[in-house]
């Protein structure tokens, strides 16, 4: 299963706060990769470093046109964070995961399957729903 990239973000000393779209957070050091790869020495440069994106379609990150990484490498060598947001996700990020529609959880909201403001909230437009409530309605992740 793909664990795709929603967000990344630069910290201090060459690591990387990133954010998957089940709603893990995690934390990934650079440096071994700058001991290792030559490739990866530009990184060196701060605001190089602090130019990372999220790949097209969440598959990774990337700097520039050569030197990127796997959203893989970045879950699987990355360190867990505990946050007050573990857990949540979008609606969006939800349905594409559970292959379910936007509208099936809107239904299950409103027939009290998912409770709002328990395991699910409005914010604005947008839905966020935890976890732990798809999990309950609809079944673990299963791998790909």
């Amino acid at each position: 299963m793909f664990h795709k990239v929603k967000d990344i973000y630069p910290l201090p000393n060459k690591r990387l706060s990133v954010l998957f779209s089940d709603g893990t957070t995690k934390t990934y050091d650079v440096n071994p990769l700058l001991r290792r790869f030559d490739a990866f020495k530009p990184l060196e440069d701060e605001v190089l470093f602090a130019s990372v994106e999220v790949d097209v379609g969440g598959y990774g990150i990337v700097w520039n046109d050569d030197i990127d990484l796997s959203c893989d490498e970045l879950w699987e060598h990355g360190v867990t964070q505990i946050t007050p947001f573990d857990g949540l996700m979008s609606f969006a990020d939800a349905t594409e995961l559970w292959g379910l529609s936007e509208s099936t959880l809107r239904k299950a909201v409103s027939y009290g399957k998912i409770v709002s403001g328990v395991d699910a909230r409005k914010y604005g437009k947008q839905w966020v729903v935890t976890k732990t409530a798809m999990e309950r309605e609809y079944g673990s992740l299963v791998p790909q």
